[in-house]
């Protein structure tokens, strides 16, 4: 006689498999077509994110490029009902030298824009961007240290709060950089903290996606890598909203610190 009961067990599992595949492939679709998470690891945008954030990046606000897809896999370049960014918006991208590394910052320049830094003010084709001086502010966590803070207005409208050591730093006086065709300048919030496109890229590997760098503004700047022009290829998405945020000393397997570090003010925080 046949066995039913292990009939019915193989049945059982088969059934599990099924559910579980279906469920990894919805997660995998949504991962690639609508949103990817993303933690905030360093206080480069400081005081808008800070180290610890849990982010919600919107994948489809400008459209799908390979880096859409875990992995970024080499396929044909250019973006699939690619939309165009907006001033001031928080983007997630990849490090254009290598195609690998997650950067996020916020877009200052597009393409046609002349952008310069003089004492730590910006300026944007020409034009010194409106800044209101802030009560004075600390890194997160760092202690007594005060830093200069500025609320910045940026053509279009929008408003954020920047940091500032000092208006002499390593970026704090900058020549003019004239942002190509197909590509954007992106800028930390934490000012003298960020290592962005004010800084000489280096040499893209061959078949690389990269922007022309305009290295007459090299001798203004360090020689570190940074990040250059971003191009629009290398968007992955546009941050929204802060998901949950938690400082420094959480760990998985001490349950307790996942409510006394939580930063509760901060969870389920809209990007505006």
């Amino acid at each position: 006689m046949p066995n039913k009961s292990g009939s019915g067990a193989a049945q059982e599992v088969f059934e599990l498999g099924k559910t579980i595949f279906y469920a990894l492939l919805i997660a995998f679709v949504l991962r690639v077509v609508l949103f990817q998470p993303f933690t905030i690891p360093s206080e480069s945008m400081e005081p808008t994110l800070l180290k610890g954030d849990y982010l919600i990046v919107s994948k489809f606000a400008y459209g799908w490029s390979r880096h859409s897809i875990p992995f970024n896999p080499p396929l044909a370049q250019g973006r699939l009902l690619g939309h165009s960014p907006k001033r001031g918006d928080i983007i997630v991208f990849k490090l254009p030298r290598d195609g690998k590394t997650d950067y996020i910052k916020r877009l200052i320049g597009l393409p046609g824009d002349r952008i310069q830094v003089t004492h730590g003010h910006l300026q944007i084709n020409g034009q010194p961007v409106q800044r209101e001086m802030q009560p004075p502010s600390q890194e997160d966590d760092a202690g007594s240290a005060s830093i200069a803070s500025f609320k910045e207005t940026l053509p279009g409208g929008k408003t954020f709060t920047t940091n500032s050591f000092g208006p002499d730093g390593l970026a704090d006086n900058t020549g003019v950089y004239t942002v190509p065709q197909g590509c954007f300048f992106m800028m930390g919030d934490n000012r003298d903290n960020s290592l962005d496109s004010r800084f000489d890229p280096g040499d893209a590997p061959p078949g690389q996606a990269s922007c022309p760098w305009n290295h007459d503004v090299d001798k203004f700047m360090p020689s570190d890598l940074g990040v250059g022009f971003v191009p629009a290829e290398d968007l992955v998405g546009r941050a929204d909203i802060i998901l949950f945020s938690w400082r420094p000393g959480v760990s998985v397997i001490k349950p307790w610190t996942w409510f006394t570090t939580a930063r509760w003010n901060r969870f389920f925080h809209l990007l505006g």
